[in-house]
C-alpha cells in the first residue's frame, strides 16, 4: 500500500482532533475530486512499520489526545489498501480501544454489502472493523 500524507493532528477530517492518513489508489473518478493525486495506486510512498508504529504512538500520546484517525484518500477500500488498513485497524481497535476509526469511500453501503467476491468480503471485514463509514 502507499500513502500520500499522514497528519498527527487534523481537524478537518471527522469530528474532535485525528489523525489523518490518505492513501493512494482510487477507481472511482469521481467528478469534482479534490484530490486526483491519489488515484493512481502507485503514486505516494511505501507504507511502512515505522509509520505504522508512529501512528499508534501517536494515537497514545496523551500530550495531544485525539479522538481517532481518519482513513481517506483516494479509496481507502481500493485492493491495493485492504489487507494494510484492515491489520492497521484491528491493532488500532486492540491497541487503542477508546479510539475512533473513520474511513472514506466512494463505494456505497449497498454495493459493499453486495459484492460476495473475496475482495468484497475483505472489504466488507474492513467495514465491520472499523467505527464510521462515510460511503459514495
Amino acid at each position: 500500500m502507499n500513502f500520500h500524507q499522514y497528519y498527527k493532528t487534523d481537524m478537518l477530517n471527522g469530528p474532535g482532533i485525528r489523525n489523518v492518513l490518505f492513501v493512494a489508489g482510487c477507481n472511482h473518478g469521481c467528478k469534482g475530486c479534490y484530490n486526483e493525486s491519489t488515484w493512481n495506486p502507485n503514486s505516494g510512498f511505501p507504507y511502512t512499520e515505522e509509520l505504522e508504529e508512529e501512528i499508534i504512538r501517536d494515537l497514545m500520546d496523551e500530550r495531544v489526545i485525539r479522538d481517532g484517525i481518519t482513513f481517506t484518500g483516494g479509496d481507502p477500500l481500493h485492493p491495493r489498501n485492504l489487507h494494510t488498513l484492515l491489520s492497521l485497524a484491528k491493532r488500532i481497535r486492540a491497541e487503542c480501544p477508546t479510539k475512533t476509526i473513520w474511513c472514506w469511500t466512494g463505494y456505497t453501503l449497498e454495493e459493499l454489502a453486495a459484492d460476495v467476491s473475496e475482495e468484497g468480503l475483505l472489504r466488507w471485514e474492513l467495514v465491520n472493523t472499523i467505527t464510521h463509514l462515510v460511503d459514495g
